[in-house]
């Protein structure tokens, strides 16, 4: 697995997840975009500092994306979002595409804090991001509406410091004390 920048020529394959109505029901979005609208959108945020976007691939196929989204450079905090292309599901992608993703805003971005929004409903997804070390802040009620109704929805937050535990990164030299 790898993951690179989301570039231009991506845009076919985020144009049929944005088509899918289950796929944007898990992400609480509306679906259905023209690929004009999704073109103009991507040549819109493609400078956003608030916003980071990867593609996600296995064997040099496109097989899904991992966002940071609302980066916060105050606060040091950022919502992460992924999807895993249906023909790539379950084979592990979700949670290593999810720790790349992790990494990156940590490492990179120098993140305090990442979280997440999942459907209190979806226990797979649940299971994926305890397993990374997510924790439970809360449960929104009826907080998103998708698919004709609405769902109660897990905010769920990991650390810098409790992911840096859990993958237990070695410390430099120069940071002991």
């Amino acid at each position: 697995m790898n993951i690179r920048p989301l570039e231009k020529k991506d845009l076919p394959h985020i144009y049929r997840q944005k088509n899918s109505r289950s796929v944007m029901a898990l992400w609480f979005e509306e679906p259905y975009n023209s690929f004009d609208e999704l073109s103009l959108l991507y040549d819109r945020h493609v400078l956003d500092q608030t916003e980071r976007r990867f593609v996600i691939e296995k064997n040099g196929d496109f097989a899904g994306v991992v966002e940071l989204m609302e980066i916060n450079t105050i606060h040091r905090h950022a919502e992460i979002q992924i999807i895993i292309d249906s023909k790539f599901q379950g084979h592990g992608l979700a949670q290593a595409g999810m720790q790349a993703g992790i990494e990156y805003g940590f490492n990179v971005l120098n993140l305090h804090k990442i979280y997440l929004y999942v459907d209190v409903d979806n226990a797979a997804a649940v299971h994926i991001y305890q397993k990374i070390g997510f924790q439970t802040e809360g449960c929104l009620k009826q907080h998103f509406y998708a698919e004709g109704e609405y769902h109660d929805s897990y905010m769920m937050g990991l650390f810098a410091k409790d992911f840096r535990k859990s993958v237990k990164v070695p410390v430099k030299a120069d940071e002991k004390a």
